[in-house]
C-alpha cells in the first residue's frame, strides 16, 4: 500500500484541517485505541473539519486502515518521517495533535519523529502518554525538544503536570489537562452479564494488553480468599498478549497465570479472553463488572486507559497506587492496596462485595467525576486546545525575532558532545560526507575538514574540558592526516584523499592550504601536548612560504587567523610575522581598492566563510598596533552583520545558490553552517579585541540559528547525534550531518563557551583587584 491517499478527495474548500498522528486501528495497541476514538470524537465534534490520521506502522507489519488514515509512516524508515511532513505541508493541515509514547516512534527513545516535526508549517499540539520522573539521557532529550516544538501539551493528569513542570521545565502556560475520553457505558449491567454467559455471578474485571507489568498475578493469588467468602465470584481478564511482548516472549505471562490459577484451585472462577475487543464488546464487559481492578506494578505510570474507562463507567475500582490512580481514585472514587499485596486486594474485594451500599456509593462518585471524560467533552477540549495553538503559532512567527537583546532572552548553550565526530572519524581521519547521520564512504577525506576537527580537539584542551584519551587520540588522527597531506616537494597542501586512501591531487586550493596553516597555528597556541606541539610547530614553519604567492584573499585570512593562534605561543618569531605583516597590508590594501561607502569590501561579491575576512583584519590589527586596521575590518564586519539579518531580526546567512554580487539581490538559499560558524568566530575576535558588547550580540544571534532561530524555526543541530545538519533550504532542513556543518557548529559552540567563561571570570578577576 502507497504512504498516501489523495488529499484532495476529502478537504473541502475552507475546511479547518485537523490531522492526528499516532498509531491506529485495527493495529492492537492503547495508543491506536486512543487515536481512532479521538479522531472519530474530533470529527463528530467538527463536521466540517477534515479530521485525518498519520499511522505509524510497527516494523513488519501492515494494517488494512480505514480511509481517514491517509499516510502510514514506517517506524524506522528516517525518510519516511520527512515524507509524511511534505504531505502535511503540502495538504495544507492547519494543526497536528501528536499521541507520543516512547515506544511507537522509531530511533533513539523515538527520536525520528523530531525529524517531521521541525520541518512543520502548522502548529504542533503533543499529548503525552508518558512522562517519566528519571528519564534516560536520550528520553529526556527528546522530550525537551518535543515540549520546544510544540506550542501545546496536553496530559491527562494533574501528576503529568507536575512532571512536565519538574523535570522538563515546561511553563504551566503551555500545558493543557485534558482528561483520558470514554465511552458511555450503562451502570446496570444485568443484561450484559446475561450476553457473557456470567449471569448471578459477582464480575471482578481486568482489561487490556497483557505484559508481566500488569500483576493480575497478585488478584489470582486473593482468589481463593475472595471465594470462600463469595464463591459466587468469577474474575474476567480481557485482552490479548501485548504484541511486542509476544514478539519478545511468547505467551509465557499468559500461561503463568492460568497454570497459577490451576495451581491455586481457582481456575474455574478465572475467565481469559484472549482477544483485542471492540468499543462496544468493552462496553458490554464493562458493563457486567461489579468491581474493576487495576493490579498494575509501576509506580510512575502517569495515564492508564483502562482505568478512565473503568472510573468513567462508574464501576467500582481497586488499584494499587500508581500515579494516575491515585489522582483518578481521590477523595473517595475508588480503593488503594499496597504494591503485590493479594491479603489487601481479598480484603478489600471482600468487603465491596459486601457491602453493597459502599460499592454503590464508589460507583456513583466515579460516574459523577467521568462525565467530563466521554469523548464528546474530551473532543471539544481538544479542539479549545487547537485553537490557543493556532493564536500562538501565528503570534509567535510574528514575534519571535523581533529585535530583542539576548541579554533579556539568554539562552543555555549545549553541551559538547563529540558523538558523531567519533562515528565520522576512521583510523584514517575524518570522513567528509554522511547520509542523514551515516558516514559516507565514497567521498573519501579532505584536509579542510580534518583542519578543523584538529581546530576544535586544540580547543577543548585549552578549554580544559579534555575528554581524555578519547580526545588526545582523535587529536593525534587529525594531525596524522595533516601532516601526511602536506606535500614536502611542492611545499604544499594536497586536500582529496579517497577511501582507498591514495590522494587525487599534487596540491589542493589555495583555500584548503591557509585551512591547513589555521589548524596548525591552533595547535602550537593552545594544545598541551608537546610533541603535537612540535608537530605542528614544524608543518607550521614549512607551509607558510608557500601562501605569499597565494592570490586568494580567503587563504591569506585563513593563515592570518592561524598566525595570530601561532603568536599566542611565539610572539617573538620574527619570520612569522613578517609574513603575517605583509599578508594582512596586502588584504588592507585590497579592502581600500575595492570597496565603497555602500559596500565596505574587499571582493565584487560575497560568497563563503565571509566573516573571516574582516576578523583577520582585526586580529592582525590587534598584534601589529594599527588601529586604522582594526577599524576597517570592524567597519566591514559590522556592514556583514546588517546584510545578513532578516526582516524579522535573525541571522540569515547569504545562499550559498547564488551567494551575492554587488549591484544584485543576495541570494537567500541553502543558507550553510559554515556561515553561521564564520560569524560567531568573528565576531567574539572582536569582542575580545575592543570589548564592544554589540559583537557578543551578533555572535549569539548567528549562534542562535543554529538552534532554530531562523526562517523556518527548525533546529540544525541534532541533539541526538551531536551532529549539524548540512543546510537550510527554503521549505526544508538538509537531514544530512556531514563533517563541514557539524565542526561549523561545534567550533562555534566552542567560542561560545569560551566567551561565557570569560564573562563569567570577569567580576571575580575585578573583585580580586586584578
Amino acid at each position: 500500500m502507497p504512504e498516501s491517499r489523495s488529499l484532495s478527495a476529502h478537504r473541502t474548500a475552507g475546511a479547518p484541517g485537523i490531522a492526528l498522528l499516532g498509531n491506529h486501528l485495527p493495529r492492537r495497541c492503547g495508543i491506536a485505541t486512543f487515536t481512532t476514538h479521538l479522531a472519530q470524537a474530533i470529527a463528530d465534534a467538527r463536521p466540517g473539519a477534515d479530521c485525518f490520521v498519520l499511522a505509524m506502522n510497527d516494523a513488519g507489519h501492515h494494517h488494512a486502515y480505514p480511509s481517514r488514515v491517509r499516510f502510514e509512516i514506517a517506524e524506522n524508515d528516517l525518510a519516511s518521517y520527512r515524507r509524511a511532513a511534505d504531505f502535511l505541508n503540502v495538504g495544507s493541515a492547519d494543526v497536528l495533535s501528536v499521541q507520543h509514547e516512547y515506544g511507537i516512534f522509531g530511533g533513539p527513545a523515538g527520536g525520528h519523529v523530531l525529524a517531521l516535526l521541525r520541518d512543520l508549517r502548522m502548529p504542533i499540539v503533543t499529548t503525552l502518554h508518558t512522562i517519566l520522573a528519571e528519564p534516560g539521557a536520550a528520553q529526556r532529550t527528546v522530550l525537551d525538544e518535543m515540549a520546544r516544538l510544540s506550542e501545546r501539551l496536553v496530559v491527562m493528569s494533574q501528576q503529568g503536570a507536575d512532571l512536565l513542570r519538574q523535570v522538563h521545565r515546561v511553563p504551566d502556560a503551555k500545558i493543557d489537562i485534558i482528561p483520558h475520553g470514554i465511552p458511555a457505558v450503562p451502570l446496570a449491567g444485568a443484561g450484559s452479564k446475561d450476553r457473557l454467559g456470567v449471569q448471578g455471578q459477582t464480575v471482578l474485571f481486568t482489561f487490556g494488553l497483557l505484559s508481566s507489568d500488569k500483576g493480575i498475578e497478585y488478584v489470582i493469588d486473593a482468589l481463593p480468599a475472595i471465594c470462600a467468602v463469595h464463591p459466587e465470584t468469577v474474575y474476567i481478564v480481557l485482552g490479548a498478549t501485548h504484541p511486542h511482548v509476544v514478539e519478545r516472549e511468547g505467551e509465557t505471562y499468559r500461561l503463568m497465570l492460568e497454570h497459577r490459577a490451576q495451581r491455586l484451585g481457582v481456575a474455574d472462577h478465572v475467565i481469559f479472553h484472549d482477544r483485542f475487543v471492540s468499543q462496544e464488546e468493552l462496553v458490554d464487559f464493562l458493563s457486567a463488572a461489579d468491581i474493576y481492578i487495576t493490579p498494575y506494578l509501576q509506580p510512575a505510570q502517569i495515564t492508564s486507559g483502562t482505568l478512565a474507562y473503568a472510573v468513567g463507567a462508574g464501576k467500582a475500582v481497586v488499584s494499587t497506587p500508581y500515579l494516575y490512580a491515585r489522582e483518578m481514585l481521590a477523595d473517595g472514587r475508588g480503593v488503594l492496596v499496597p504494591w503485590r499485596d493479594a491479603a489487601s486486594i481479598a480484603r478489600e474485594v471482600i468487603d465491596l462485595i459486601g457491602d453493597e451500599s459502599r460499592r454503590h456509593a464508589l460507583s456513583l462518585r466515579a460516574a459523577e467525576y467521568g462525565r467530563s471524560m466521554l469523548w464528546p467533552a474530551v473532543a471539544d477540549r481538544y479542539l479549545e486546545s487547537f485553537t490557543r495553538a493556532g493564536a500562538e503559532h501565528a503570534a509567535r512567527r510574528r514575534t519571535s525575532f523581533q529585535a530583542q537583546t539576548l541579554a533579556k532572552r539568554p539562552v543555555r548553550l549545549p553541551d559538547i558532545a563529540l558523538g558523531h565526530v567519533r562515528l565520522m572519524t576512521d583510523d584514517t581521519g575524518m570522513l567528509q560526507h554522511a547520509m542523514f547521520s551515516v558516514p559516507r564512504y565514497a567521498e573519501g577525506y579532505c584536509l579542510d575538514d580534518n583542519a578543523r576537527a584538529l581546530m576544535l580537539m586544540a580547543r577543548i584542551e585549552d578549554a580544559g574540558t579534555d575528554e581524555g584519551p578519547a580526545v588526545r587520540a582523535m587529536a593525534s588522527r587529525y594531525l596524522a592526516f595533516v601532516s601526511d597531506a602536506f606535500n614536502g616537494r611542492t611545499g604544499r597542501f594536497r586536500n582529496f584523499l579517497n577511501y582507498s586512501r591514495a590522494w587525487t591531487e599534487e596540491h589542493g586550493s589555495e583555500d584548503c592550504h591557509g585551512r591547513g596553516l589555521q589548524a596548525l597555528g591552533t595547535v602550537v597556541g593552545r594544545a598541551r601536548d608537546p610533541g603535537r606541539r612540535s608537530l605542528a610547530g614544524s608543518l607550521f614553519h614549512a607551509a607558510l612560504p608557500a601562501v605569499s604567492g597565494f592570490r586568494s584573499p580567503r587563504a591569506w585570512a585563513f593563515t592570518l587567523l592561524g598566525i595570530d593562534e601561532y603568536l599566542h605561543a611565539f610572539h617573538g618569531d620574527r619570520s612569522v610575522q613578517a609574513v603575517g605583516q605583509a599578508l594582512a597590508e596586502r588584504l588592507m590594501d585590497l579592502f581600500g581598492r575595492v570597496s565603497r561607502p555602500d559596500w565596505p569590501w574587499c571582493e565584487d561579491g560575497l560568497t563563503y566563510c565571509n566573516a573571516q575576512l574582516p576578523a583577520a583584519l582585526i586580529v592582525s590589527g590587534a598584534w601589529l598596533e594599527r588601529p586604522e586596521m582594526i577599524a576597517t575590518g570592524s567597519r566591514s564586519l559590522e556592514w556583514l552583520a546588517s546584510v545578513q539579518r532578516s526582516a524579522d531580526g535573525y541571522f540569515a546567512p547569504v545562499g550559498s545558490n547564488g551567494f551575492y554580487s554587488r549591484g544584485t539581490a543576495p541570494a537567500i538559499f541553502d543558507q550553510q553552517p559554515v556561515e553561521a560558524g564564520s560569524m560567531v568566530s568573528a565576531c567574539l575576535d572582536a569582542t575580545r579585541i575592543d570589548g564592544d558588547p554589540r559583537w557578543a550580540s551578533y555572535a549569539r544571534r548567528a549562534f542562535n540559528w543554529f538552534l532554530g532561530e531562523n526562517h523556518l524555526h527548525a533546529s540544525l543541530y541534532d541533539p541526538l547525534t551531536g551532529g549539524c545538519r548540512d543546510g537550510l533550504h527554503a521549505d526544508r532542513v538538509n537531514e544530512n550531518q556531514g563533517a563541514e556543518s557539524t565542526l561549523a557548529f561545534l567550533l562555534a559552540l566552542s567560542d561560545m563557551h569560551a566567551s561565557e567563561r570569560v564573562d563569567a571570570a570577569v567580576p571575580a578577576l575585578i573583585g580580586a583587584g586584578l
